[in-house]
């Protein structure tokens, strides 16, 4: 199994970014997925997650309306489409499986002017 995120990096307060995590070695459509994320110095926290066939979502209290989840099967892929983000969005994003428990290696997004 391996998932691997792409899409941080620096933007300013109120910027956007896409994150990617594609996924290999198991069967994708199979599961749902989540995206947490790890600000500096703090624990990891659950940010989304999205049902196998991508018709449930949910978020964390802290990001509804901040962000919006989705997934493509059709190429492996979840996404993290982040809006109008401000300093505390500062934090490495992960990917996991639900249910199997793998986690991508995390991107590094930094909100900063």
């Amino acid at each position: 199994v391996q998932l691997v995120e792409s899409g941080g990096g620096l933007v300013q307060p109120g910027g956007s970014l896409r994150l990617s995590c594609v996924a290999s070695g198991f069967i994708f459509s199979g599961f749902g997925m989540s995206w947490y994320r790890q600000p500096p110095g703090k624990e990891r926290e659950l940010v989304a997650t999205v049902s196998s066939a991508g018709g449930v979502t949910n978020y964390a209290d802290t990001m509804k309306g901040r962000c919006i989840t989705s997934r493509d099967n059709t190429k492996n892929t979840i996404y993290l489409q982040m809006n109008n983000l401000n300093t505390e969005g500062t934090a490495v994003y992960y990917c996991k499986t639900n249910i199997l428990g793998y986690w991508g290696q995390g991107t590094q997004v930094i909100v900063s002017s």
